[in-house]
């Protein structure tokens, strides 16, 4: 068996999937290399270091009844930092509205001051919030602990109005005329940039003749070997931290 050079990571072509094989030469297939952060079946990731929540906000004037292209004034865009403490920090408000969005809420205040202190968050692209399953938004968790967040991801799976419902301090809806994301924070070719969550090498290095990259792993940054002219290796997923230099 190959192994990869001492303390690397090397991609391992594969059907159907390719694999990432670790430095303790470990072998992960591509799709499961997010699973870390995820619960698919349930829709949720988990907010780590250098992830981003990204929150749009759509205004129309205040005490339009429809929302038509007429009354729409245009959208706010927050972006929230997760530290390495767990906590959210705001770090840019945009505003491309039209006009004053009255009364509406401020984009950067849909996420409370208490929910940012929590050490530990889950985001969910959709929960159904009520029993016929029509009204689906998606909503963050925060907590002190792991097991704290647990409890209430069971809790809001069986009963979603004891955990989001009234003046929830856990939980955050967001309305339906915002839009929740996630990105990551990568480094490419030297200048720190974000993607969206989930994203893979080739949407970063287009047709490259060479690539190098590092990838953390137990607090070290290590190499991760990759054949650049292999398509199928560069489908390989980003992570939050990874640094490629690409040409």
């Amino acid at each position: 068996m190959v192994l990869p050079g001492p303390g690397a990571f090397q991609v391992v072509p594969a059907s159907p999937e390719y694999r990432l094989r670790a430095p303790d030469a470990s072998e992960t297939p591509f799709p499961e290399l997010l699973n870390r952060y995820r619960n698919l079946g349930a829709g949720w990731v988990d907010l780590r270091p250098q992830m981003e929540l990204r929150i749009e906000a759509a205004y129309y004037r205040e005490g339009s009844v429809r929302r038509s292209l007429a009354d729409y004034l245009g959208t706010e865009v927050a972006r929230f930092q997760v530290r390495p403490n767990g906590q959210l920090r705001l770090t840019s408000v945009q505003s491309g509205l039209k006009g004053p969005r009255g009364k509406q809420q401020p984009v950067q205040t849909l996420v409370r001051g208490s929910q940012r202190r929590y050490s530990h968050g889950r985001f969910f692209y959709a929960v159904a919030l009520n029993l016929k399953g029509h009204t689906r938004s998606a909503v963050l968790l925060g907590a002190g602990t792991v097991g704290e967040l647990d409890r209430l991801t069971m809790q809001l799976a069986t009963d979603p109005e004891s955990v989001c419902g009234g003046k929830a301090t856990h939980c955050t809806v967001f309305p339906e005329t915002c839009t929740a994301s996630l990105d990551i924070e990568i480094v490419v070719n030297g200048a720190p940039r974000t993607v969206a969550w989930g994203n893979m090498l080739d949407s970063i290095a287009l047709h490259p003749r060479h690539v190098e990259m590092l990838r953390a792993d137990a607090g070290r940054l290590v190499p991760v070997e990759i054949d650049s002219s292999d398509p199928g290796a560069l489908r390989l997923p980003l992570l939050p931290g990874d640094r490629i230099t690409w040409e």
